[in-house]
């Protein structure tokens, strides 16, 4: 099972590890390097259009997607923010929430593609709905996709365009009607959180868990929630260190 969610505009600005992102084995590296090739070819009068901001804020970005082979990383967990990822708060979960989440969960970008929680990512700033990104990456990721049993599309339209949905997908929409008119729901942090925790994922730290004495089946009355995880997952599918 994988659910799908978006990246966010905003990244956060912590601090990176040292490890570059050409030293990740990220297994759509060459597709990134695509991308970054093509950003070279873009005129400097065009890069507005491309970034969606003011010239000087466009030249920064451009350089530094560019360079993001040679930029440090930190996991993509902690380089998004915003509603989504505030409310998945990582770092009030524990590591049987995390290992789960990293297994089951994948994010949407416009310049890697597919992303897991702790998959190591650089800095950048890159929509799905520029360069006809959706053409490259669609067949790619909806071959990726269809591989799996079941999956929870909580994606906005823009990523949702970039693969073509399987009978394996079910698509989750929130929206909220005001007079008539229809706008996004923030049901969609609840929804998420609803599906998580219908899986097993509790959102409690380390030492809450550690401190709370192990009750047994007879005492809790009830055998608890077995996570199931995934054993085809490819761990270097997504990019971890590599050895050296």
């Amino acid at each position: 099972m994988k659910i799908l969610i978006p990246p966010s505009e905003g990244k956060a600005k912590v601090q990176p590890s040292e490890v570059l992102f050409k030293d990740t084995n990220f297994k759509f590296a060459e597709y990134t390097q695509q991308i970054v090739d093509y950003l070279g070819l873009i005129e400097m009068e065009d890069l507005t259009s491309v970034y969606g901001t003011s010239q000087e804020k466009a030249i920064m970005f451009h350089r530094q997607n560019q360079d993001v082979f040679n930029s440090k990383c930190v996991q993509a967990i902690e380089r998004y923010t915003g509603v989504v990822y505030n409310h998945i708060n990582w770092a009030t979960l524990n590591k049987k929430s995390k290992t789960y989440m990293n297994d089951h969960i994948i994010i949407f970008s416009g310049l890697f593609g597919l992303l897991t929680p702790e998959t190591l990512i650089p800095d950048y700033k890159l929509k799905m709905n520029v360069l006809s990104l959706k053409r490259l990456w669609g067949p790619i990721i909806t071959e990726y996709l269809s591989k799996e049993e079941l999956i929870f599309d909580l994606l906005p339209q823009v990523h949702r365009k970039a693969y073509k949905k399987g009978d394996n997908v079910i698509t989750i929409d929130f929206q909220v009607v005001k007079k008539g008119k229809k706008s996004a729901s923030e049901d969609y942090k609840s929804w998420l959180e609803a599906v998580l925790e219908v899986r097993g994922v509790k959102k409690k730290v380390d030492e809450e868990e550690d401190d709370q004495p192990k009750k047994s089946k007879t005492e809790t009355g009830k055998q608890p929630d077995k996570v199931e995880i995934n054993p085809d997952v490819d761990e270097g599918h997504y990019g971890k260190k590599k050895k050296k």
